[in-house]
């Protein structure tokens, strides 16, 4: 199935952990795959790195921190005109495909 959000996108949390409901951060990755998109400051874990040594390389050890992929059904995109999170509906035309907000209209891209 095909992903309306893209990379570079502002998209909004709209379901999930409490303290992240409602924040706003833009698309760093687009999973389709998995259905899955990595937002900017969004789910972030932390990953304990022993240290390793791979063809003479050496990854120091410590505490990681990295965001973690989120469902694209908890996320929602920002219209850049009107600002509010708004579903987006695909319009074929002479012109291309383009995505088109469907609270104002706009064309999004």
């Amino acid at each position: 199935m095909k992903v309306k959000i893209r990379k570079g996108d502002t998209v909004e949390i709209i379901s999930g952990k409490i303290e992240e409901k409602g924040k706003r951060g833009d698309v760093l990755k687009v999973l389709p795959d998995e259905r899955r998109v990595v937002v900017q400051g969004m789910n972030v874990r932390t990953k304990h790195q022993k240290q390793v040594q791979t063809q003479g390389r050496t990854i120091n050890p410590g505490r990681m921190k990295f965001e973690a992929p989120v469902d694209i059904s908890n996320v929602m995109l920002v219209c850049p005109k009107c600002g509010e999170p708004a579903r987006i509906h695909v319009q074929r035309d002479e012109d291309g495909v383009h995505r088109v907000c469907k609270k104002c209209k706009a064309l999004i891209d």
